[in-house]
């Protein structure tokens, strides 16, 4: 990465700045070896170099694109104008978005071309406990809007990082510019559910788009242990040491929302007032009802850098993660659910109840093994939280049963206000016995 060299007077203030760094600088040199690098929470290496040597586990781009969300918004006082669907908008895509693209594997030649061809939301991706893992981050610009020449970072938000470098806040970490790529280094100890965002003028890059889900595996994972229930499980949302959190199948679902008329406001050049702020539309995994129970997208192909979408839903080209649920009578599901809208959520699910087993990636037990579980139908998630919550289906299941999981506020249930239910709304499926695969990927629903 080319370094930027500004010179500028320096004041008394600046050398006063100066001076206690390098005091603070020399004591943690000191102290960081005894603390973080021997309690196992830091990754030692002599310069970043050797951090960046090894090849990225996962490569994103940060740009701009366009996705699909039903319905309109019409601009007021304004004859057949709207915010939503955007007049810009290119074909069957109606909403101006920034966000991230999983581009690992491609040349450098197709990550520049992904331009203006970001996902909502970002990819969601998964590392072992104690796993070194790197993401290399590249930003591409705004093709819709080259006067912003806005940096970008990847901020792990709850994450336990001991390398401010690569936290991705920008006050304390290092923001990508347009044209360059930095690859930050992750070793996760604390297993659970996180999410990731873009820190910078970070009201609008996380409104607009720049958010995506991350879990953290647990070190128990691949060790049968037979569960209160009788049944052995080898997956667990948390190193519980007694199979309470085993499951058979997992599924994220990570909430966000769409002002569209600040949407509107960025690919038209305008600058909104965010103290109006209104959401239109409230979505799961960059979706609203009923696209949200519509089929996985096929994925990326390498060889153009083309995200394929499902054949049936070609306007949900960039919207490729299903929120639909399905799983075989007797399974345990995991809902790794999160919140990084701008309020408050009430996810409820009638006619089966959820074990609450971890929030904010902590498992819900003490120091000395009190359990803190609790069993509810439905689930609170304020800004920024994520929530661990396990439900058993039904065992004497002979035909497919369908239960809605939505928000409980029948506001956030419409798409723009339009009729029929819409929304942070989706679908778990029942089926007997013998017609699921084995899930190997979260979010798939695998077919026999």
């Amino acid at each position: 990465m080319r370094k930027t060299i500004r010179t500028r007077k320096l004041n008394r203030r600046d050398f006063m700045k100066l001076g206690g760094g390098v005091l603070a600088g020399a004591a943690l040199t000191r102290l960081l070896p005894r603390t973080l690098g021997q309690s196992g929470m830091i990754a030692l290496a002599e310069d970043y170099s050797q951090v960046t040597a090894a090849p990225a586990d996962l490569s994103l781009v940060g740009t701009d694109g366009w996705i699909y969300l039903p319905g309109e918004v019409p601009i007021p006082g304004a004859v057949n104008q709207f915010y939503q669907p955007d007049d810009y908008a290119p074909g069957l895509l109606t909403t101006y978005m920034f966000g991230f693209r999983d581009v690992t594997g491609l040349s450098e030649e197709l990550v520049f071309a992904q331009k203006m061809k970001c996902q909502a939301t970002a990819p969601l991706f998964w590392v072992n406990e104690g796993q070194e893992y790197r993401v290399k981050l590249t930003n591409v610009g705004l093709q819709m809007r080259p006067d912003l020449i806005d940096e970008h970072t990847l901020h792990w938000h709850g994450f336990r990082n001991a390398w401010p470098i690569f936290d991705g806040e920008p006050h304390s970490s290092v923001r990508v510019p347009i044209g360059r790529s930095l690859t930050m280094y992750y070793q996760p100890f604390h297993p659970g559910t996180y999410m990731y965002h873009c820190h910078v003028e970070e009201t609008e890059h996380v409104h607009m788009g720049m958010t995506g889900s991350v879990f953290v595996r647990p070190a128990q994972d691949g060790t049968p242990i037979v569960a209160a229930n009788g049944k052995t499980y080898d997956r667990f949302a948390y190193n519980c040491g007694d199979g309470s959190t085993g499951f058979d199948r997992e599924f994220v679902l990570n909430l966000t929302d769409v002002w569209a008329e600040a949407h509107w406001a960025d690919s038209h050049v305008q600058l909104p007032d965010w103290t109006d702020f209104n959401a239109d539309y409230y979505l799961l995994n960059g979706r609203v009802y009923p696209d949200t129970v519509a089929p996985n997208g096929i994925g990326l192909d390498t060889n153009t850098g083309i995200l394929q979408p499902h054949p049936d839903h070609p306007e949900l080209q960039y919207q490729p993660l299903s929120s639909l649920i399905e799983c075989e009578a007797g399974d345990r599901v995991l809902l790794r659910l999160i919140n990084l809208t701008f309020g408050q959520h009430a996810m409820t699910l009638p006619g089966l109840k959820m074990r609450v087993v971890g929030k904010d990636a902590t498992l819900l037990r003490g120091n000395d093994g009190t359990d803190f579980a609790y069993d509810t139908h439905t689930i609170y998630l304020g800004t920024g939280a994520t929530v661990d919550a396990i439900f058993t289906a039904p065992e004497d299941v002979t035909e497919t049963q369908t239960y809605l999981f939505y928000n409980r506020n029948f506001d956030r249930l419409s798409n723009a206000g339009g009729q029929g239910y819409g929304g942070q709304m989706t679908e778990i499926r029942v089926h007997p016995a013998g017609t699921l695969a084995p899930q190997t990927e979260p979010n798939t629903n695998p077919r026999l």
